[in-house]
């Protein structure tokens, strides 16, 4: 979530600077939405038949990363129509799995507290993502960010693959 939220709101800066054409942005973030809700129905069909959730969590965090890192080598419309495809397909397959491994850790009669604290906690991260992202879009380009997100979702990859069983 942090690593997504440093491009975020610099998103359309970005592309309409590869693409010279605020339409094209909007066909870019469509396709990314479009792609993560069919993804998503798609994953909806075989989702629970998975035993071990985290191979989803784990297949969106590579998937993330290596859209992000594609940015690095986007250039034109259709490349960037590409990496919108890839960071879809991640949304679709890690964050539905996140989510059944946030509710299956929320305490029974706490649900409500549990969801605003890890909103309020969502929140902060992408904040203080969009303020990272427009520092080291000012200071470095839009290439740091872009290595920044893909380490950030490499990181997250390694930790849940490393993470003992009994703490997933």
């Amino acid at each position: 979530m942090f690593g997504g939220s440093i491009l975020g709101p610099l998103y359309s800066l970005y592309a309409e600077g590869i693409t010279q054409s605020v339409a094209t942005v909007s066909i870019l973030w469509a396709t990314y939405m479009f792609v993560a809700t069919i993804g998503s129905l798609i994953v909806a069909s075989f989702g629970d038949t998975i035993k071990e959730k985290e191979y989803l969590l784990l297949a969106g965090y590579l998937l993330r990363a290596f859209g992000w890192f594609m940015f690095l080598i986007a250039g034109n419309f259709y490349s960037l129509l590409v990496v919108q495809v890839v960071l879809g397909l991640g949304e679709a397959v890690g964050t539905p799995a996140f989510e059944v491994m946030v509710a299956e850790h929320i305490d029974k009669n706490k649900h409500v507290k549990e969801y605003s604290l890890w909103k309020v906690l969502s929140n902060v991260l992408v904040a203080a993502g969009a303020i990272l992202g427009g520092y080291l879009a000012t200071k470095f380009g839009f290439t740091s960010l872009f290595y920044v997100m893909g380490t950030l979702a490499l990181i997250s990859f390694f930790g849940v693959l490393l993470k003992p069983r009994r703490l997933l």
